[in-house]
């Protein structure tokens, strides 16, 4: 029987669900996969919570030196998060032979290039699974289940703090602000949000993600971007009466036109399979020449969740002798012959606050006509101003930059106060 040996760095949350699985389940392992893996080092600077994980004294390592040094360690585990400690630590790893599993969503986006050059210089396994989406397989998939097919899409709720929130909004019918409050107490939200609710983590796995699926290197930097600290009450209230329920999206979509990756909230169509992903679960819903539609659902993010997505990587790595590598010319930027679309379709929703007199919606209809902008939906109700009221428009399918275009000239009216939100929409 094969032995393995694993050395984790970091035991916070994921290293120690990760430690947890693969201590626990070490019998298991060799009865099923016919490999015998055993955790032989961990790097951790607080001695006592290895220690009351159950890591014996003798295996608690004080540098990385220490760690890749050790002919026993086979495969790295790097779960310490951020980005210069990490890269430092991996590079060592790989430099000096080891295979290395990874989490590090940030890491993997802005420095897999570097990472893989390494690995490929010095026959090392890389393996980020963990990267994205927590428990769900979804880079398994992308590699070694639809890669029979050209895909043509992905759209996933790939953010499981901002899906809290919105859930909690649209349920409870509370405000952003409460949500986050709450979010944070329970221990899904950190305490400085920002990389959640501006839609930085989900644009870190769209980057990873689409990359494989388009077999191309798309950028951290060519994604779009917005979070969900403007959504506020009242979207998700009209939402509510014209059938839509609010999600981050993270969308990569591939055609003649070129490559387009966006993340921002939209109004998701009750009925379409994202619009029921609740709570703190991810789902991606992928789209493929010959498969045609498939989901993957569960949980995006928890000790246990992202431990089986490292526990999967180790074993892959432990059970196949051949190290498989990016599926494309892996740089820092993207190819200079591939294109981004920019000025994407979609349809979208706006609310906005306009004077209660005759005339106004003509004014406003004029202006989408000219930039090709027509409505399929409209309410009207008071403002909480008086002598003003509330329009909340839902348009047909049009471009990014005709919107972005009406919506500045409609603010530019005197008898508009101001274009309060604006939302894409999926149906």
């Amino acid at each position: 029987m094969k032995k393995v040996g694993v050395a984790i760095l970091g035991l916070g949350v994921v290293g120690g669900g990760t430690y947890q699985i693969l201590t626990s389940h070490r019998e298991f392992y060799r009865r099923t996969q016919d490999v015998d893996i055993e955790v032989v080092s961990v790097l951790e600077l607080n001695r006592d919570r290895a220690l009351a994980l159950g890591v014996p004294e003798e295996k608690i390592a004080s540098n990385i030196a220490e760690v890749v040094s050790d002919p026993e360690v086979n495969i790295v585990v790097e779960v310490i998060g951020g980005v210069n400690a990490a890269r430092e630590f991996v590079l060592a790893a790989l430099n000096a032979g080891r295979t290395v599993v990874t989490s590090n969503k940030e890491l993997f986006c802005k420095y897999s290039h570097e990472l893989e050059r390494a690995a490929k210089r010095h026959n090392a396994g890389l393996y980020f699974e963990a990267s994205c989406v927590g428990g769900v397989p979804i880079i398994r998939t992308l590699l070694d289940g639809v890669q029979a097919n050209e895909i043509s899409s992905m759209i996933g709720i790939i953010n499981g703090t901002t899906n809290y929130i919105l859930t909690k909004m649209y349920e409870e019918g509370t405000s952003y602000e409460d949500c986050l409050k709450e979010a944070q107490r329970l221990g899904y939200a950190e305490a400085d949000p920002t990389a959640d609710v501006e839609g930085f983590d989900a644009a870190y796995k769209l980057s990873i993600l689409s990359s494989l699926a388009f077999h191309t290197k798309v950028p951290f930097a060519k994604v779009f971007r917005e979070g969900i600290t403007g959504i506020t009450k009242e979207d998700i209230a009209d939402g509510r009466k014209l059938g839509y329920v609010v999600k981050l999206l993270a969308i990569g979509k591939q055609s003649d036109a070129g490559i387009e990756v966006r993340v921002h909230p939209a109004f998701v169509r009750m009925g379409h399979p994202l619009a029921s992903v609740g709570d703190s679960f991810n789902a991606v819903f992928v789209t493929g020449d010959a498969v045609g539609d498939i989901m993957l659902y569960g949980r995006g993010a928890g000790a246990l969740p992202t431990g089986s997505a490292i526990v999967s990587d180790i074993i892959y790595a432990a059970t196949h002798s051949e190290n498989k590598y990016s599926t494309f010319k892996n740089t820092a930027g993207a190819d200079k012959d591939v294109k981004f679309v920019s000025d994407f379709e979609s349809a979208y929703y706006m609310r906005m606050t306009v004077e209660d007199r005759p005339g106004i919606l003509a004014k406003i209809s004029t202006v989408f006509g000219k930039h090709g902008v027509s409505i399929v939906e409209l309410m009207q109700k008071p403002a909480p101003a008086e002598g003003k009221v509330r329009l909340a428009i839902v348009t047909h399918t049009t471009r990014e930059f005709s919107v972005r275009a009406a919506v500045a000239k409609i603010n530019t009216f005197e008898d508009v106060a101001h274009v309060d939100a604006v939302l894409r929409v999926i149906s």
